[in-house]
């Protein structure tokens, strides 16, 4: 498979698969960089997936995909919400 993330080391290389593993973010596929190297990336970053409509649509030029950004807003939020103190009921 080839490495189609544009800010992997080994983007644009022909890697041979060699395993998949799980993870609590989900499928990773092992790929052999050489006889003592396998790395691991999620299969988004190969050209086993599909390219993003969104990504192909605006020409490589989006900094980000909306999804991307909504989440981040969330995870900023719920980050936000653990840092604020507890209000105290005065009276």
């Amino acid at each position: 498979m080839r490495v189609t993330h544009p800010f992997h080391p080994f983007s644009g290389r022909q890697l041979a698969c060699v395993g998949e593993r799980y993870n609590r973010y989900g499928m990773r596929l092992l790929l052999q960089v050489n006889d003592d190297c396998v790395c691991s990336v999620p299969p988004q970053w190969t050209d086993v997936v599909a390219p993003d409509p969104e990504i192909v649509l605006a020409k490589q030029r989006a900094l980000f995909r909306v999804v991307d950004l909504l989440d981040l807003a969330r995870l900023v939020d719920r980050l936000r919400r653990r840092e604020l103190p507890e209000r105290r009921n005065e009276v």
